[in-house]
């Protein structure tokens, strides 16, 4: 009997992620993560003990890849911007694990780190203690928010479309509203959001 091949987290976390890309997160698991790489379920047990560590893995392969190195010159608010802007990049590549990241990325030396980078972002620019971990959760809220909204309901999907053949006699605004915003790129949407937020964040901070 030939001997079963050697895996390495990385194979098996991209395998994990093809899987959930084409099939969903709810069919993940041992069995079908090992037809994936195509060997035994009892032959993956050797590598990871549970789905729960297959989850650890597609979550730190996702994450681990945001460069978080910036130079304090660049200002605090910008350095926001740009973390935001990559962690979005990372997660938008795989929208369906949103909720396994945001339950499982205290795990994740990636993510463990963007948030150290954000955390001093934000120290430099003022926001200490509980002001600090509610502007971070705001911005995580939105980040987060943003990528499954663009996944489910982009600006130049099909919702958009309808919204913009309401009769303008009964829906003025909503159907006149919508046929403005079929031009608006995902990169546009995300940003004027991401400065709306901060702006208001930052209103809030200059009235305390």
């Amino acid at each position: 009997m030939p001997r079963p091949r050697s895996l390495t987290a990385p194979q098996i976390a991209d395998a994990a992620r093809a899987l959930v890309a084409r099939e969903g997160l709810p069919v993940l698991s041992m069995r079908t993560v090992a037809a994936e790489l195509g060997v035994s379920a009892m032959s993956l047990y050797r590598y990871v003990r549970s789905r729960d560590e297959i989850e650890g893995l597609l979550v730190d392969a996702v994450l681990r890849g945001i460069d978080t190195d910036l130079p304090a010159r660049l200002g605090w608010r910008n350095r926001v911007i740009v973390l935001v802007e990559r962690a979005r990049d990372a997660m938008r590549a795989q929208p369906a694990l949103v909720p396994m990241l945001l339950t499982r990325r205290h795990g994740s030396a990636g993510s463990v780190r963007w948030g150290e980078a954000m955390m001093r972002a934000l120290a430099d620019g003022g926001f200490a203690g509980e002001r600090r971990a509610l502007t971070f959760r705001t911005l995580l809220a939105y980040l987060t928010g943003a990528v499954q909204v663009e996944h489910f309901g982009p600006l130049s999907g099909k919702g958009t479309a309808a919204l913009a053949r309401l009769p303008a006699s009964e829906f003025p605004y909503l159907s006149e509203t919508a046929r403005s915003a079929r031009g608006i790129s995902p990169d546009r949407e995300f940003r004027a959001g991401l400065e709306a937020v901060l702006l208001g964040l930052e209103g809030g901070a200059a009235r305390r």
